[in-house]
């Protein structure tokens, strides 16, 4: 008789102790892991927006950050191309096919070189369309255009520079990407301060400053981590010419087959942002504001189970190359329950006072009351998108890619986008606060869905019967 999934879920967290990888080796990737995570997805992102506050226009920043929930598609359109090199790669490294892992990692680079110059040219040439679409101010249109055309630039180097990284997680190595990560991070840091304020002799640029910033930061990155792999012991070990296996096309197929399934599943999630932000641009300017601010520090809160998504990955991939089922199911189980722990305290620390750290942002006090309101509530929902994230991750590990794309699709296209379109034009909500709470709580409702369908399938062991194995049930 199968158990059900509470006393599944302790049992692995305590009864299966030698199950998978010890907490303490999970926390020993986890460290360099969250490093990477808070310089890529959030640290920058703040220190950065409180910059741009700094300029005391809200105009400015809330275009600041309508046009990172717009990037942040590009981001991970960008990640889930990536992504097939983690989980292409993590598979034959965990069946010791070393010479395999670098002819599968030249085919999936040139391929995302490719892909990255599509979608720089479609954020340069379409920058206007973009925020005409969003729906925006014309003023936020006139500031926004030449940001994001500076800043497609930039995200074609990031295509490159997440290709390098997936191939170290691959093959375990979290602790390279770190010290890469940390100093582009300073590198952005430095010229995103004097190229936004005019220091040091520079002119000054405000948000044309900060795309800049970017540009330098992700340029000096990828020429990091290329010298890692092509002069250092990556291209001996697993076999690494960039130019002489570009047309052997023995893995392309693969690497295809696993990357647009994860492009689509990522990017729905990504343009479920958007959407969001497109039904509160109604609402106006200090709306969009407070879903900025909203958005980042919960960012923030959530980055613990955004670096523990990306371990599950190359953990499952690796054990799914040794069907090691136990292991996957164990490994899953604990990263939920460390991740869970992280998270929340952060969000009950941020709930407790959200006022002080929304003002941050918020030079002239304009949004803070507004946000500092629905902050503690929204953070209550936020447990269902931490779970979807780590299963996800998980499922793509074991090349279950096209679940989580179909469940992600039809979440948001047929739950999401027509729920908040009825809130946002439709519906007699006259109280601002409400409408805003219900639109943005949908998105992570919407997330509890996915979850269970997840859920379902590891306990019935279909994600492993590709390879005619019989899984350990969740």
């Amino acid at each position: 008789m199968r158990k059900n999934v509470v006393v599944s879920y302790v049992e692995g967290l305590f009864g299966q102790i030698t199950a998978g990888e010890t907490y303490t080796k999970i926390l020993s990737y986890f460290y360099p892991e969250f490093v990477s995570a808070l310089v890529l997805y959030s640290l920058l992102y703040l220190l950065d927006a409180r910059f741009i506050a700094g300029l005391k226009s809200t105009s400015m920043y809330a275009t600041l950050g309508i046009s990172n929930t717009f990037l942040n598609f590009v981001v991970k359109s960008a990640e889930a191309v990536a992504l097939s090199i983690t989980v292409l790669c993590g598979q034959l490294n965990g069946s010791d096919q070393k010479h395999e892992v670098g002819r599968a990692f030249v085919e999936a680079f040139w391929l995302i070189v490719f892909v990255g110059a599509c979608f720089a040219a479609f954020l340069f040439f379409g920058a206007y369309y973009i925020y005409l679409f969003l729906g925006v101010p014309e003023k936020m249109i006139f500031l926004g255009t030449p940001f994001l055309r500076v800043r497609a630039v930039g995200f074609f180097f990031m295509f490159i520079y997440l290709a390098c990284v997936s191939l170290m997680r691959a093959v375990k190595d979290t602790r390279t990407p770190m010290v890469i990560f940390v100093i582009g991070a300073a590198l952005f840091i430095f010229f995103d301060y004097v190229l936004i304020f005019g220091s040091f002799g520079m002119p000054v640029l405000g948000l044309i400053g900060s795309a800049w910033a970017s540009v330098i930061q992700y340029g000096s990155m990828v020429v990091l981590a290329l010298a890692c792999i092509l002069l250092g012991s990556y291209k001996k070990k697993y076999s690494i010419d960039l130019f002489a296996d570009i047309f052997r096309g023995e893995y392309f197929l693969r690497i295809v087959s696993l990357s647009w399934p994860m492009v689509i599943d990522k990017a729905t999630i990504a343009l479920a942002y958007i959407w969001l932000g497109k039904m509160i641009a109604p609402m106006g300017k200090y709306a969009l504001a407070s879903f900025t601010v909203i958005k980042d520090i919960e960012r923030f809160a959530f980055l613990p189970a955004v670096a523990m998504a990306q371990i599950i990955t190359f953990l499952v991939s690796n054990d799914f190359g040794k069907k090691n089922w136990q292991g996957i199911a164990a490994n899953i189980k604990k990263v939920v329950f460390l991740s869970s722990i992280m998270v929340f305290a952060l969000l009950l620390v941020f709930s407790i006072c959200p006022g002080t750290f929304i003002r941050i942002f918020d030079q002239k006090g304009m949004f803070t009351a507004f946000s500092a309101h629905i902050f503690p509530f929204l953070s209550l929902f936020v447990t269902f998108d931490l779970l979807q994230l780590v299963l996800a991750a998980a499922l793509r590990g074991a090349g279950d890619v096209r679940l989580v794309m179909w469940t992600r699709v039809l979440v948001c296209g047929g739950f999401l986008c027509p729920l908040t379109y009825y809130v946002s034009a439709l519906a007699p909500i006259t109280d601002p606060m409400l409408k805003f709470l219900i639109i943005y709580a949908t998105f992570y409702v919407g997330s509890g869905i996915m979850s269970m369908i997840y859920i379902h399938q590891f306990r019935t062991g279909k994600w492993s019967k590709r390879v005619e194995q019989k899984s350990e049930p969740l």
